[in-house]
């Protein structure tokens, strides 16, 4: 194995360990030591590939968006706008395990950039790059019969509705199923588009 690969391995490893921790125990369970312990490498290894834990949380919010925007840009999308808002916007709900866990993560880093401009600055541009997606997809929907800034402001609106929906299914307990997570999203992705029609 090359020394690039190995210490490529080495940093995703590190930053593995550290969604794991944030995925079971939320941020304030990160330090150096933890993230150590959990990667099973020493606490300099950590601190020679983020020399701080805020460069540790970066990168670790950047691994985040990246899944996300992996996970999106697979999404097929055919010609029915209403079934590709529904398929996008599904991917930001936690309906099976896998995102779950990627939502109690995504989440807890959302609710810190509130107070890091560093992490506020990716959960930024994450936003404004599926709000320009979900915004075009308005904009083919309705035609010029509907001017694009309420197309603009349909596409906060449905990011609103996913983000709601994750945040109530994850910080509930059960009470959000994921029948009902599906259903709400379903109704108001109609109620957003009749907007235009």
């Amino acid at each position: 194995m090359s020394e690039e690969s190995t210490e490529s391995s080495k940093s995703t490893a590190i930053t593995g360990a550290l969604l794991a921790i944030v995925d079971q125990h939320g941020l304030d369970r990160v330090s150096v030591r933890e993230v150590a312990a959990h990667a099973g490498v020493s606490i300099g290894t950590v601190q020679h590939y983020f020399p701080t834990k805020d460069a540790m949380l970066a990168a670790a919010y950047d691994e985040v968006v990246r899944r996300l925007r992996t996970r999106l840009d697979s999404v097929k999308i055919g010609g029915d706008v209403r079934k590709n808002l529904t398929l996008v916007l599904r991917e930001l709900l936690p309906l099976d395990k896998r995102r779950v866990a990627e939502t109690r993560i995504h989440l807890a880093f959302a609710a810190r950039a509130a107070t890091d401009p560093t992490l506020a600055s990716t959960q930024q541009a994450a936003l404004a790059e599926i709000h320009v997606a979900l915004t075009d997809a308005f904009v083919r929907a309705w035609g010029t019969r509907t001017p694009k800034d309420t197309a603009e402001l349909a596409a906060h609106v449905a990011i609103a509705i996913a983000d709601g929906l994750a945040l109530h299914a994850v910080s509930s307990g059960r009470w959000l199923t994921r029948r009902t997570q599906s259903e709400a999203l379903g109704l108001g992705i109609n109620a957003v588009l009749a907007v235009g029609e």
